[in-house]
Parts: structure tokens; sequence; C-alpha cells
């Protein structure tokens, strides 16, 4: 707190409500002059009640009367995870940035902004240590392999070049279980230590780190970023690098210089994809000075990292979209890896982007901001090509190894020669063949936007809305309805386009497929992982464990099997129903068909031995199922931009979608055509479309409208948000419940 002694707090109240979305003025007691400051969480009297608050600003006077004005009854302990004095008032900054770019209250922003506040016990952390010398450890992994216990001989393999890792690392990321450890323990090859501190439960010298010699292409990319930033004009750049050329190499080089001039590091990845080589590669480098934040930390446990951040003691701070809030005061870079994920997209109010956040907090800090991906998403490879980005290209393995040879299965053929299964008799044949050759499969069903497409199995015809160009969604009562205009129609008993009867929406599921599979090659050891299997804690790493151990031929899920992993015995994957996504009713859905395709073909051939990917699909002249293919990103991204500029979808122009809901239909209709009503009258975007029922109509008895705003121009939509609210602050709703959220440029269809 500074010398000076203010009179007057103003606070926002934490209450989640348009009509107290405002500061509200409070009096400083003596007693608490001392304490208070922007950023304070405080407890005030509020009407009849005792609130929470924050407070946003100090001051020495106030238009109200002394009679008027209640005093702070007390200042709540801040807890860990923030700075008391100069990152409150950045925080602050960057709260009324966010409700501004993208619609909610003040005190949802501050709450989103604002780090763990919560106090925790130091946890008991472990970590696993090599008791045996190098000599002794090398013909112990010899007898391992000899015995082919191959969890054991991956755990020793790793402590041999790094012997001490945390605990939680190794079971989660190497996909090694507590029997091995505990066996091994019993050996006498490892130890297992406890800590009850808040140090960082990595114990990995930085003198470990494989000193790694970049390529002239990536030494390039690392000294134009870092000189940029010396110089004073930080920026964005984009990196896009196919599978396996070298971004995270990439990524550290940048990383290590900037901090090695006392600036500190954000390097964020999405959740799926935090795997054990990654983070090793991490800690390997940096040592004790890098940490993690992720979903399987306690509260306490991430508490622990924002106060170790704020104390300085780490430089990096790895995980999915919260650590962008990580306490840092000399943040010098902000890495996003997968850049194109839709995890970066907050779901909940502010439904901030992590990209954009990222880069108005690196302007704020004075920063840079490097994005990479294989498939960049279409917005940041737009405005690298438009100047907004600097565009760097990795075209090359570092392996030297080629990407997996690849095969289009026409689907309607298979059907007209009479074969009805899942599989194509080409994927049938080479399952066949890695189950006698002891290699594994992946098989990845594409179920991303099944429900409720219409399409037809003999041509690939699929019914979209006229309007909108968009796949139309099948309701109960064979009634289609397209949920970006609301315009609807019945489902056709025959195929609009070639008379087939072979005309309706796909059901097929995992489970079914793992059934047919088991009765199809009953010698077959076949993992499922979905949602249903991996519903309970631990099992998403078990069955990840067991795959890697080679205990499974055949792995079949959802998405959530090509992300992230690297399994060297994989030599085939078969991608079911590619064209699944396409049907989503989603101007998205080629840019995501295009992406999950190329993520699954980059699943085969990572070992020694070359891979080989089947795409199965009803649609194979489709541009996205074609390009993804060949891993043209190129072709694709000129073909997708044609079809956006047309409709005038992001990234050519920008959209808003306003969400209306309420327990009351009536109210929620009634509000939604008001909505409509004011925005015609008082703004002139490029498109105003709907209201019309959400793709959800009901969810947990809230009726749901959407209205979708389109303009070239975001200030424009901002513009749009701003009357919106303010004539909901002074409006009579019909309905006390009724709710109204602001999506930009969403992800995911309403």
């Amino acid at each position: 707190m500074a010398d000076r002694q203010y009179r007057y707090a103003q606070i926002i109240i934490d209450i989640s409500h348009e009509k107290l979305d405002r500061p509200f003025t409070y009096r400083i007691p003596a007693a608490l002059a001392d304490q208070v400051e922007p950023g304070s969480r405080v407890r005030i009297p509020f009407g009849h009640a005792v609130r929470t608050g924050y407070v946003v600003e100090l001051t020495d006077s106030c238009d109200l009367p002394e009679d008027k004005i209640r005093e702070i009854g007390e200042v709540l302990l801040p807890g860990q995870g923030y700075s008391r004095e100069k990152d409150s008032g950045f925080y602050i900054r960057l709260a009324s940035w966010m409700k501004e770019r993208y619609g909610a209250t003040t005190i949802t922003a501050l709450k989103t902004v604002l780090t763990s506040r919560k106090t925790g016990k130091p946890k008991i952390r472990r970590q696993i240590r090599l008791l045996l010398d190098r000599d002794a450890a090398e013909e112990k992994l010899a007898f391992y392999h000899q015995k082919h216990q191959v969890a054991r001989e991956r755990l020793l393999r790793e402590l041999i070049g790094t012997p001490v890792q945390p605990y939680d690392l190794i079971t989660t990321r190497l996909h090694v279980g507590t029997p091995v450890i505990r066996a091994m323990k019993q050996a006498g090859v490892i130890e297992v230590d406890s800590y009850t501190d808040l140090r960082n439960p990595v114990s990995v010298s930085p003198d470990a780190a494989e000193r790694k010699t970049l390529s002239p292409a990536q030494q390039r990319i690392s000294d134009a970023v870092v000189e940029s930033f010396e110089a004073g004009r930080p920026g964005v750049t984009l990196i896009r690098g196919i599978t396996g050329s070298g971004k995270t190499e990439v990524y550290i080089s940048i990383i290590s210089r900037i901090c090695r001039s006392g600036r500190q590091a954000i390097m964020l990845i999405p959740e799926i994809a935090l795997t054990y080589q990654t983070l090793l590669r991490f800690y390997r480098h940096f040592g004790d000075r890098v940490s993690v934040i992720n979903s399987s930390l306690s509260e306490s446990e991430k508490a622990d990292q924002w106060e170790r951040a704020r104390r300085g003691e780490i430089d990096v701070i790895i995980g999915p979209r919260s650590a962008l809030f990580t306490p840092f005061e000399r943040l010098g870079v902000i890495v996003i890896d997968e850049e194109h994920e839709n995890s970066y997209k907050n779901e909940s109010m502010p439904k901030y982007h992590a990209r954009e956040t990222a880069i108005q907090i690196a302007r704020m800090r004075g920063a840079c901001v490097v994005l990479g991906s294989a498939t960049p998403s279409m917005e940041s490879y737009y405005r690298a090509l438009h100047g907004e980005y600097r565009l760097f290209t990795l075209d090359e393995r570092l392996t030297g190894g080629s990407l997996p040879c690849t095969e289009i299965t026409d689907m309607r053929m298979e059907l007209r020669r009479g074969n009805r299964s899942i599989l194509s008799r080409s994927l049938d044949s080479l399952i066949r063949d890695r189950l006698e050759r002891g290699e594994q499969t992946m098989l990845f069903l594409n179920r991303r936007g099944f429900a409720g497409s219409v399409s037809c199995r003999s041509c690939g015809f699929v019914v979209k809305c006229p309007h909108c160009d968009v796949p139309m969604s099948l309701h109960r009562g064979g009634r289609m309805v397209c949920h970006y205009c609301g315009h609807q129609a019945l489902q056709p008993k025959t195929c609009p386009d070639c008379g087939s009867p072979y005309i309706s929406p796909f059901r097929a599921g995992t489970q079914q497929i793992e059934t047919w599979l088991q009765e199809h090659f009953p010698g077959a050891r076949i993992l499922r992982m979905d949602a249903d299997t991996t519903a309970r804690k631990g099992s998403y790493e078990k069955i990840l464990s067991a795959f890697a151990n080679e205990e499974a031929d055949i792995l079949l899920g959802t998405q959530m099997i090509v992300k992230g992993h690297d399994f060297p015995n994989v030599t085939l994957v078969g991608i079911l129903l590619a064209d699944l996504s396409l049907y989503a009713n989603d101007y998205r859905a080629a840019e995501r068909t295009f992406q999950l395709l190329t993520q699954a073909a980059g699943r085969a051939g990572r070992g020694t031995r070359p891979g080989q990917v089947v795409i199965q699909t009803y649609k194979p002249d489709h541009y996205a199922i074609r390009l993804a293919a060949r891993q043209d990103y190129e072709a694709f991204y000129e073909e997708e931009i044609r079809y956006r500029s047309l409709l005038l979808y992001p990234p050519a122009g920008h959209m808003l979608a306003v969400q209306i809901q309420s327990r009351d239909e009536d109210a929620a209709m009634l509000t939604a055509g008001m909505i409509r009503d004011l925005l015609q009258r008082k703004t002139a975007p490029a498109a105003l479309i709907g209201p019309a029922v959400a793709l959800i109509g009901k969810l947990r008895d809230n009726y749901r409208f959407v209205i979708y705003v389109k303009d070239v121009k975001y200030d424009k939509l901002i513009h749009c948000k701003d009357i919106i609210e303010a004539h909901l602050r002074t409006a009579d709703l019909p309905a006390r419940d009724l709710q109204v959220q602001f999506d930009f440029d969403p992800v995911v269809p309403y």
C-alpha cells in the first residue's frame, strides 16, 4: 500500500447480475486504511445482507452524502497466487478489457483473471529416484527387455536419463502403474520419496537436458522471434509445422533465450496433449524453474504453483488456458501449441479465447506471442497472410521419416458390392495383416456431429439448409431444423439427389463397433476409449498404459485417441465414418474434419516401421477429406476461405451469437424478438439472422433461443453488444431468471 491514505473504495459486488454491474462506494475505516487497495477482496454490507466484493479503485472524495455511505467490514486474506501491489491494477485492467470485448459482468471477468485466492495446506508430493548406478541399471534394463517386462523397461530407461522424476508424471504420462513401481521398489531398483512443501515436484537438473542443435529452419525462427523481442517489437508469430518437424525444440529455444534476460514464459498446451515426452523435455531443460498447472491438481496444489510464480521461484509455467493468468510480473513470451484447438475457447462467461487474450496480455506486458500447429486455425492463418502475424513454415520431419501412406476408401462402392459391415475390405485385410505381424492398430470413430444429420449412404448427399449452407439437424417427428436461421423441413424418405432409400442419420457407436470387432476378430485383444470407459478417475491413463505396454492389439476410440499420443508399434490407423463431422450444423465443419483426419493420420508410423492410414468415407471427393489424405494445408485453406468469404463467416467476417434463455419459453421468445427489433432500429450490421431455437432448444428446464449478427468489423459487433446490455439494465424484463449471453466468433454451434 502506498503512503497516501484514501477515504473511499469503489467495489464490485460478487453478484453476477446486469443491473448490479457497476461499482458501489464504501468508506474505508481507519483501522483498515493500510490493508485496502485495488484488488483487495472485502466483506461489506449490501442491502440486508453481508456480501463479498472486490476493490477496483480508491478515491479521496465522492458525490454521495456521508450518511448514505456504508463502511467496509473486513479485508479478506488474499491467499496465494497474486501480487498485492503492482499486479492488482494489471488484472483489473485486463478484466475490464475482457468485459468490453466478450460481454460479461465485471464480477465474472474479475473472478476469471484473478488467480486462485484459496490458501491450502502443503500437499504431500512424491518422486521416484533411481538407486542403481549406470552399469547396474543398464544390466537390469537388459534383463527387463529379455523378460518382456515392457512397463519396467520403459520406466528404467527414463530414469537412466533422468534419475529423479515426479511420481504423478510417471503414472499419468508414462503410463506406469502402481504395482510396477511397488515391485521395482521391493527389488531395490528405485525409491519413492515424499515432500510436504511448496517446492516443485520435479527434481531434474538442467544439466541433464539434451542439447539439441537446431536445424537452419528452426534457428531462423528462434532468431527472428528473439531479435524482434529484444528490439522492442515483440508481435505475434505463427509457426506452421508438420508433425515431427520440431516445433517444441523451437519453443524451448525461444523461451530459454528470453528467460535468460530475466523474463518469464507461459506455455499453453491443450489438456489432452500434455504428453509425458513434452513435459520431460521442458523439465530437463529448465529444471525446477518450470512447473505445471492442469486439471489433475487440487485447488491447494494449484495455489502452491500460483504462489511460487508470485514469489519468482519459477520462470516457465505449462498448462491449459487457465495458465494464462499465472501471476508473472516479468512476462516475456506466451507460446500456444496446437493453437487451433477448440479447448482454448472458454465455455462459460466471459467466453474468451485464449489466443486473443494472450495477445492482449502480451501487449500489456511487452511480451511476444508464438502460435504453433500442423493445421493452424483459419483465423490465425488468415491474419498471417494479411500481415498481422509473422508466418514461418517447418515442412520436414527432423527424423527424416515420411508421413504415412494414406488411402481413401469409398464406402458407397463397398455398399454397392454388398459389403454392409463397418469395415471396408481393404481395412479388414490390413487389420488381419497387423494381427499376424504383432503390430498394433488404432481405429478412430469420427462421431463429431453425428447427432441428427441426415445423409445418403448410396451417393453421399447431405440435407443442408438452403439459406445457410450447413447441414440441418433431425428432431423428433422427422422434423429437420437449421439452428442458424430457423428454417425447417421434413426428413425425406428417399435421397433428393439419387433417389436411393438409404438416407437416414447414422446410428453407430463405439460400444456396438467394439462388440462387432470382438466377433469378427475373435483372437484380437481390443481396448475401447470413449466417454463411458474413461468416466472413472485413472481409467484414461490405465487404458493408454495397457496399449503402450502392448497388452492390446486394437485401440478403438473417439477423438481423444488421436491427440498427443505416440505409440511406436502402431503401424495402421483406420478412420471410420470420416465424413461424419462434415454433417455437423456448423460452418467450421470442414475445418474440424480436416484437422481431425490430419491428427489421426499422424498416429501411424511414428516408430521405425512405416505407417499406413485408411480413411473410410461416403464423401471421398470432399476437399476436406481429399486434402487431409495429402496433408495439404495450403490447398485446404484456399478452398475453405472462398466459402467463408462468400457467406461472411470468420475469419473473412466476424460473428456474434446472442443467446437468450429462461424457464419461461414465452419470455425467452419475447426477449429474443425484442433484441432483434432493437438491433434493427439502432444498428446496421451486414447480416442479422434469427431468432431461432438453439441447437439444444431446452437445457436444464431452460428454453434457449439464439440470434446471429455478422459484420466485417469486430467493433461493430461490440457496439451491438453494448446496445443490448444498456437496454437490459433499464428494461422491465418479462422474467426474473432471463439470461442473455454473448459469444464472439463462436467455435461451437448454438
